[in-house]
């Protein structure tokens, strides 16, 4: 099971990762939101970057029903096992070019994500990380993560039925496109940083709310439309 077990009892619901959280308030309104699943950024490279003591806090806010997902980029297994040491329950996600021994090492459940310059990479990944329990399509860049830009949708479509793992889709999603998103990627989770943000790193409450609503209203054409416009 890759997330927890209220996200796997509605098998037909797109759900909902919210990532890059960094305060307390935060992790309380993504959970009171609904969210699924919610991130936290352990790459010091990042501006959303937690260290392992702060993580501690954090991560004890999260009921059971939601799952905590660490986010590494290239990071050292000794890094990675220290975090793990204080959240032995999260699933992980690599995010740099980690090599499928380094993923596959821990024994833990993984999300590899896949930067998307081309749609192949994806075919790709699903064939270099068969271990991984679901592959996330991010936009291509140098920045690693709540970049707030996304990437070609349509052109990723072309080989959507090739994509057997779960598919979580990342990259500049806010309420206003999500719809979009899910119409033509049907994928098996959204996963937004920077979208549902009033300033790098802090949450906004209406914004996760509205990102929420958006998702769940995704099957609602007329509901679609509004949100775009």
């Amino acid at each position: 099971m890759l997330f927890s077990k209220s996200a796997a009892d509605d098998t037909q619901r797109v759900r909902v990762k919210i990532c890059g959280i960094t305060r307390e308030d935060d992790v309380v309104a993504a959970v009171d939101a609904g969210a699924d699943v919610v991130g936290f950024i352990c790459y010091a490279g990042s501006p959303r970057f937690v260290s392992p003591s702060r993580l501690m806090s954090l991560a004890s806010l999260v009921p059971p029903s939601v799952t905590k997902v660490l986010l590494f980029v290239n990071p050292k297994a000794e890094e990675v096992r220290e975090y793990l040491s204080f959240v032995p329950d999260a699933t992980l996600q690599f995010h740099g070019n980690e090599s499928r021994a380094f993923c596959d090492q821990f024994h833990v459940r993984y999300i590899k994500a896949v930067s998307i310059d081309k749609p192949e990479r994806l075919t790709e990944a699903q064939n270099d990380y068969p271990m991984a329990a679901a592959l996330l399509a991010d936009a291509a860049g140098v920045t690693r993560g709540g970049t707030g830009t996304s990437f070609d949708w349509q052109a990723v479509a072309s080989v959507r039925s090739r994509i057997t793992k779960p598919l979580i889709v990342a990259g500049g999603l806010t309420a206003e496109n999500v719809c979009e998103a899910i119409r033509t990627l049907s994928p098996w989770a959204v996963d937004v940083a920077s979208g549902v943000e009033s300033a790098v790193g802090v949450k906004d409450p209406a914004k996760i709310t509205a990102f929420m609503e958006a998702v769940n209203n995704a099957g609602d054409v007329a509901a679609c439309e509004e949100a775009r416009d």
